[in-house]
Formats: C-alpha cells, structure tokens, sequence
C-alpha cells in the first residue's frame, strides 16, 4: 500500500507573513505618508481686494509671493498640502457673537452702490470689502482651524497657515484693523473642543498688539497669550491701554496675557530675542503649552513701512526655533500682518526652514537697546507677581555703569602698590612717555628715603 498519500491530520502548515496591505483598512492609505510638516494655501483668498486707485497694503499677492518662495527655495515638496475650508458658523460663534457673523456674512450679498455708500464706515474700521471678502475671511479662519487639528490630532508635527485675511485684531462683535474673523481665536477653541488639547499658548509677534485674540482671550488661564508691539503709550495701532504692560488679564484668567509694548520704533533682533529669553520663554516654559501657535505677522521685518522695525529673517528663525522646543514640537505657524512682499517672503522661508529642522542661521554678536531693556525690566517687574520663572532683577538694566572688572595680576599689583605706599611710603613715579606709562605703570615705586648710595626703588616684575 503506498504510504505518499498523508492525510491532512499528517501535513504541516507554515503560515506566511501576512501582506501589510492586505489588513489595511478602506480608510488607510496604501502609501502612509512620511510627511512631518504641512501647509495650506488657496488662491481663492485672493478674491479680496482693494479697488482704490492707491491700492492698500493688505494686498492679495501677499500669500502668492510666500508660495512661489516654498516653491523657488525647494520648501513645497517637503510639505504636505492639505485642504482649506470654510470656516463653519459653530465654530465663528465659540469666538464671535451671531450679529459679528451676519455681518461678515451680509458682505457678500452688498450690491456696489451698498459698497460705496459703506465706504466710510469701513475706513473708519481700518477695513475695506468687496464681493470676494466674505468668501475669502471664511477661508482664511477654517484654515488655520485645519492647521490646528491636524497638529493637535498628531497628523503632523507642525503647519504654516499661508492665509488672509489676517484676523488678530477681530474682536468678539467687531472685524477692524484688515481683520474680519479672529483666525487663532476661533481655531485654538475649535482645537479644544474636538481635541484632547487644553493648554495652548498663543505667541504673537505682528508689530500690532492682537487686541481681539487677548479679548477672546482675556479671563480664561487656558490659553497664556503674549504679545511683542509697539505701544508708543496707547498711541499706536490699534491705540488705547489695552495693549500696555498692566492688561494682564482678568478675573481666572489674570496674568495669562503678557504684553510686551515697544515704546518706539526701529527695534531689532536684538531687542527681540532679549525679550525672548528674559519673559517669554521662562513663563512658556512655567506655563507648559500642549500647543503652540504662532501669530506670524511679519511687519516687524525689516523694509515693512508700517511697522518700522528691524527684525530679519533670521531673527524670526531663532524666535520659532526656540518656540519648537515647547508643547513636544507641537507648533502652527499662522500668518497675520506683514506687507513689505519682499520682506514677508525671506521671513516666512526662515521660519519654514525651520519647520522643516533647519537650524537657523546664526546671528551676529548684539546687544538690546536701552528702551528694549527698559520695557522688559518693566514687564518683568509686572508678570513676576504671576509667574515664579520671572526675575526681574536679571532685567534690570545695566545701562551708565561702569565697567567694575579687573584681571588678578591688576589686582595684585594694586594690593602691593596699596602696601608698599602705606607701610614704606612708597609712591608710583610718572614716567617719560606714554609708551612707558602703558607698560610700566603702576610697576615703579620709589621711597622718599635716602640710602647713602642711591634711592630704594621697586619694580612688580608681574607681566601685563
């Protein structure tokens, strides 16, 4: 009887290695995405415009020059770009009141005599619209919504919000200041909402206090806001104390607004980054964000007419890469102000490269200037009653005082002249010429004590 045919009880089975594509999900990409950084851009923001024969400098090209520089400098391709929306009324009203989104919302439906006959009362606002601004201010705040949950839902390490308009200076019930939505307001409550993360800080360094992001802002110690402008005593855009260094907050939320105010312009990275490591990064650290965003708004660079300031762009990479080290790299990068297009672009690729793990170009040696120490002094003095990390005696200014520091071998040679002058009366001799002085001085000492053959006389034989 042949033996060949076994049964099945008699085979042995070697189970393969399962295909990983083949347990995949519907839902999972067959190539998962490696992708640590995105961005998101539309064009259709530009579809707000300014229609004054003398343009105006919230200008559509704004977003398209910092595109075209992800793509001239190579930056695109190693970001993913994810989708823009609209930002939903549910989502505007955990900021906004419904008579704030009726009225964006009534924008669009305006005929052009609506729009002329308006014009004024816009201007007043620091605001100008079009059929295109509606759509484009939805856009912009669900933007950087998006930009957010995808950091905070761990899709990415960190975004750049490439939108306008800008929104930091919308108020709860009012748009103002080239702002129509508060983009980071509303985003950073939307990320509350949907997200485990509860803690964020928001850093904004427009050259324009964020009036409307600290009002949404200004009683809750969930959200630390702090804000480097110019103050110039209230006299600055967007004017009034509220920008000043006492608006600390409110009721639970007192002392989680920070306001650093300029008194004037032309400040410089210098003065910045001194900002950075003696108030912003001690209480971000006691703080401990589980978010960070950046309210990006480059016109504090250098060659922006309205901010009048001297920040460059590796001034904006050192401030972003210090900000990366917080909240585990959890960061969104969304644009505000900035209308020098040349200088918006250089600064937004330094940030990006960042972003991207670049280390930022290297500084020259600098020093903050006296009204930079000053402020910060100042505000230190104010935040260290609500923050253990601030010490406002490492602020205070050094400014008039001498330099009080010696060498040991001037030390020595100063106790052995005090010495020999008061035990043995003995008294440092000028000498012939400057060349002499520099070398010799304080080393010869003469007694006024006659020897019979010659006069006592010391040299230091200690070497300069």
């Amino acid at each position: 009887m042949a033996s060949s045919a076994a049964g099945p009880s008699n085979q042995v089975h070697h189970e393969q290695p399962q295909d990983p594509a083949a347990l995949r999900a519907s839902s999972v990409p067959l190539h998962p995405s490696d992708y640590t950084v995105g961005y998101v851009y539309s064009t259709e923001m530009m579809s707000h415009f300014s229609r004054a024969p003398t343009g105006h400098p919230e200008t559509p090209e704004r977003i398209s020059e910092i595109y075209k520089a992800l793509v001239k400098h190579h930056h695109e391709p190693k970001m993913k770009r994810f989708p823009i929306r609209l930002v939903k009324k549910e989502e505007a009203l955990l900021v906004h009141s419904e008579d704030h989104w009726d009225k964006v919302q009534a924008i669009k439906d305006m005929t052009d005599q609506e729009m002329a006959n308006s014009e004024d009362y816009y201007e007043q606002l620091s605001l100008y619209i079009m059929q295109g601004t509606t759509r484009a201010a939805l856009l912009s705040c669900g933007g950087v919504i998006e930009s957010c949950l995808a950091v905070a839902r761990g899709e990415l390490k960190k975004t750049f919000a490439i939108v306008r308009p800008p929104g930091h200076h919308a108020e709860p019930d009012e748009h103002m200041g080239f702002c129509f939505f508060n983009n980071v307001a509303v985003a950073a409550r939307v990320t509350q909402q949907l997200t485990p993360i509860k803690k964020i800080l928001i850093l904004d360094w427009d050259v324009h206090h964020g009036n409307g992001t600290q009002r949404a802002f200004n009683d809750d110690p969930s959200v630390l806001y702090i804000s480097l402008h110019r103050y110039e005593q209230g006299t600055f855009y967007p004017c009034g104390p509220f920008g000043g260094m006492q608006s600390s907050g409110e009721g639970a939320g007192l002392g989680y607004s920070v306001n650093i105010p300029w008194p004037e312009r032309g400040m410089t990275d210098a003065d910045y980054i001194h900002a950075f490591q003696k108030i912003i990064m001690p209480i971000a650290m006691e703080f401990a964000p589980e978010l960070v965003i950046i309210s990006a708004g480059f016109d504090a660079a250098e060659g922006d007419d309205l901010g009048e300031c001297h920040v460059s762009p590796a001034g904006y990479a050192h401030m972003t890469h210090m900000l990366s080290g917080l909240a585990g790299g959890r960061l969104v990068v969304a644009l505000e102000g900035g209308y020098n297009l040349e200088s918006i672009s250089n600064s937004a690729m330094a940030v990006t490269a960042v972003l991207l793990g670049e280390p930022p170009s290297q500084l020259p040696p600098m020093v903050a200037g006296e009204s930079a120490t000053e402020t910060v002094f100042l505000v230190a003095r104010e935040q260290s009653k609500y923050w253990k990390n601030v010490d406002p005696k490492a602020c205070e200014p050094r400014e008039g005082l001498e330099d009080i520091s010696f060498s040991i071998p001037e030390i020595l040679k100063a106790h052995r002249q005090h010495y020999l002058y008061t035990q043995h009366d003995m008294m440092q001799i000028p000498l012939m010429s400057p060349e002499l002085e520099r070398r010799f001085s304080t080393q010869i000492m003469c007694s006024n004590q006659r020897k019979p053959a010659t006069r006592a006389t010391v040299i230091d034989d200690i070497q300069r």
